[in-house]
């Protein structure tokens, strides 16, 4: 069982918040207003979007890497965590 599940409520919680940001964004584009307050909109969504895949990640590599007893196991998570994080970083 994935270990996001331990905690969905948390998750669903910064979810919504990061959809109300979007909508938010969605709101000041529509309305014409001003670039800086739509560039600081966008800068927060990032950042919102940026913690949740921390949070995530971080209970990732300690549920499927630091207690992996299997060193084949550990190795291909870690393989999978590379790939995802070159594909996050392009």
């Amino acid at each position: 069982m994935s270990h996001i599940h331990a905690n969905p409520k948390k998750l669903l919680a910064r979810v919504r918040r990061i959809g109300g940001q979007v909508t938010a964004l969605e709101q000041s584009l529509m309305n014409g207003a001003e670039c800086v307050d739509v560039l600081t909109q966008i800068a927060a969504a990032r950042g919102a979007m940026h913690g949740l895949m921390l949070e995530v990640l971080n209970d990732h590599l300690h549920a499927h890497i630091a207690d992996e007893p299997e060193q084949a196991a550990r190795t291909a998570e870690i393989e999978a965590v590379t790939q995802l994080m070159k594909t996050y970083f392009k």
